[in-house]
């Protein structure tokens, strides 16, 4: 039977809210960077959310592209998908170009980070290097080495990311095909956010 008087346990809105009163981290104690801990484990969950808020910001930007970046995103996942990959690469499909969401430019090092302490290291570098990876099918327009990728070729990720790029992610611009929507995908987001790294 419980103790009647035993406080109840505090929501997670309560743990992400506690506070600690330092204004030096020189002079924190122990305690005080538990409560920091148990906080930032009690908000990981909003990591997940927060994904998925940024997938959808990228409804109806085209950027150029006969499609939007949901779109590409969501077409570049469904075919990964389809084609039977293993769950954090159907991830990484989905997420690759969300580093858009602060700059085009380098986007592909953005969600790399982003993605790091949640994925291997072989779908941490796919996702990092996918911009070489793609120069083979444009770089020349602007000028630039198409053959970028070739600096990976001894990688033991090196196939993978052929396959990602070549058959997917360059191939994932056709407005008319069928793509799985964006709730398709929320549970694995939930899966490999959600989590605190390591947990």
């Amino acid at each position: 039977m419980a103790d009647a008087t035993q406080a109840p346990a505090p929501s997670i809105d309560e743990l992400v809210n506690r506070r600690t009163d330092f204004t030096r981290m020189d002079e924190s104690t122990r305690e005080q960077w538990q409560v920091i801990g148990e906080a930032t484990v009690a908000h990981q969950p909003n990591v997940a959310k927060r994904m998925i808020d940024m997938l959808k910001s990228f409804e109806g930007v085209h950027l150029g592209f006969g499609v939007d970046q949901l779109h590409h995103m969501l077409q570049t996942a469904t075919m990964a998908k389809r084609a039977n990959a293993k769950d954090e690469i159907v991830l990484c499909a989905l997420v690759h170009d969300v580093g858009k969401f602060v700059s085009v430019v380098n986007h592909g090092g953005i969600i790399a980070e982003m993605v790091k302490p949640y994925v291997s290291s072989d779908a941490y570098h796919i996702v990092r290097t996918h911009q070489d990876f793609q120069g083979k099918h444009y770089y020349e327009h602007f000028g630039m080495a198409s053959d970028l990728r070739e600096r990976y070729r001894k990688e033991s990720w090196f196939d993978l990311a052929c396959e990602f790029t070549d058959e997917w992610d360059q191939a994932a611009f056709d407005p008319e095909y069928p793509v799985l929507p964006l709730s398709e995908f929320e549970p694995l987001v939930y899966q490999y956010f959600a989590r605190f790294p390591g947990s």
